[in-house]
């Protein structure tokens, strides 16, 4: 396939998925107004072809992270995005959250991880029958703290150590993530609508972000740059093992 067909067929995949759908102009942010092409019906409408550009550059810089083995979290609580952002998570074994972003999650790892950490712990008990030495009323009240911490914490389970870069859907109504990645200097790649502040985000992927096609599109092209650096990883020559040091090969001792 040539690259313009790539090219052309990446627009009509995002045109049919909706992902050109902005905002009104009363909602837009100055950051994205070099990417709106014009307006339909009072409807902002994307430029596609700078879309595209913006979805390449975040994708070979997602490929470099699975090449190099890196950790990439999933973030979108609103309700269009929680299903794909599960289901993108799960493809490629990456850490995600999918309801509301818990403050101090990267900030405060140390205490977050204490989190996690109780409800593996209590996770693990109670499928091994250990809480059945606790009164009726005690397992009550463990079992509504197990479903508390799985709501909040079970996408990040794998998470053990930060991130190296966090990819959000919405930025805007995920402003506490962002913030918390830029105060560690973690990388943010966001499909952003065109309400975002794009300036705060260092891969925007601007598009419609209200939409659950256009959502499952654009995590979807994300997931198959990581597959596909992963598998560019393994199929990387492995470096020659340097031969043990004979007494032909050692350096001579004067």
């Amino acid at each position: 396939m040539t690259e313009s067909k790539t090219h052309n067929g990446t627009i009509d995949s995002m045109f049919k998925a909706g992902a050109h759908f902005a905002f009104g102009k009363a909602r837009r942010h100055p950051t994205v107004s070099q990417y709106i092409f014009g307006a339909k019906n009072k409807v902002e409408i994307f430029d596609l072809e700078k879309t595209q550009e913006l979805l390449k550059a975040a994708c070979v810089f997602v490929e470099n992270l699975a090449k190099e083995g890196k950790q990439l979290l999933i973030v979108g609580g609103k309700s269009e995005a929680r299903a794909a952002v599960r289901v993108s998570a799960e493809a490629i074994g990456m850490p995600f959250v999918d309801g509301r972003w818990i403050g101090g999650t990267m900030t405060n790892f140390t205490q977050i991880k204490k989190r996690v950490e109780k409800f593996e712990r209590l996770t693990a008990e109670r499928e091994k029958g250990e809480l059945a030495k606790y009164t009726k009323k005690e397992r009550l009240l463990i079992d509504r703290e197990i479903a508390n911490l799985d709501r909040f914490f079970s996408g990040i389970v794998s998470m053990k150590d930060l991130p190296q870069a966090i990819l959000i859907v919405d930025p805007k109504k995920e402003y506490t993530a962002v913030k918390e990645a830029h105060d560690l200097g973690i990388p943010v790649i966001a499909i952003a609508g065109s309400d975002c502040d794009i300036s705060t985000v260092e891969y925007p992927i601007v598009g419609n972000d209200s939409s659950k096609s256009s959502i499952e599109f654009f995590l979807g092209e994300v997931v198959n740059a990581y597959k596909a650096g992963k598998l560019l990883a393994k199929a990387a020559p492995t470096a020659p093992v340097a031969p043990a040091a004979t007494s032909e090969t050692s350096p001579r001792k004067i």
